[in-house]
């Protein structure tokens, strides 16, 4: 039996109010002491309320990621026209959420939880991973269209190119993520696909 309105409208009211309750949590307790129970309590929402939509702690901090970082064109990247600057532009903003003093901790701790749950990995793979790629790709075409980069891209090589160094650099926790090392990898990828030199700075 459907819900009423008014049921739904109580539904959508709770959920919200537990991805907010658990991006609060997120900001004062380490991963390890963040709790469905802790959650709940925070929402005004029982647990079994909690466990009809997520079935993990990690499930629950991945959709209250997901919701905080939500933008209106949702996963669309800019396009200004000028590849290097809209690439720059994605590469700096990934530097800033993976740097992020308050979520890093919870991304890292995510990153194991990823790699124990299974479900979980299959979630953040169709719910994140491939839709960001999948938008990348779009405005790599558009620029290979364009004529900005050369007709023969390898687009998934250009993919990995762009993405990889930065998520290896965090992964390692090597340091030095900075706008200007984005930027840097910017110009690199693109000087394998390009005819010309990278943008020379003064």
């Amino acid at each position: 039996m459907p819900e009423t309105p008014s049921v739904a409208r109580r539904s959508e009211r709770a959920r919200a109010a537990i991805l907010a309750a658990t991006t609060e949590l997120i900001g004062e307790l380490p991963y390890g002491k963040l709790s469905i129970e802790a959650i709940a309590a925070r929402a005004g929402v029982g647990k079994q309320t909690i466990y009809r939509w997520w079935p993990s702690k990690g499930s629950v901090v991945f959709d209250a990621m997901l919701d905080r970082n939500a933008g209106p064109d949702g996963l669309a990247l800019p396009d200004t026209g000028d590849i290097r600057t809209d690439l720059r532009t994605l590469l700096r903003g990934t530097v800033v959420a993976l740097t992020d003093p308050v979520f890093e901790s919870f991304l890292r701790a995510m990153l194991i939880e990823l790699q124990q749950d299974s479900d979980l990995a299959a979630t953040y793979r169709e719910r994140l991973l491939l839709p960001e790629r999948a938008a990348i790709a779009d405005r790599l075409t558009a620029a290979v269209a364009a004529g900005q980069l050369r007709p023969d891209t390898n687009i998934e090589l250009a993919l990995d190119l762009l993405l990889g160094p930065v998520q290896s650099r965090w992964t390692l926790g090597l340091g030095n993520l900075t706008d200007d090392y984005a930027d840097a990898v910017v110009d690199a990828a693109l000087a394998h696909f390009t005819a010309q030199a990278p943008d020379q700075k003064p």
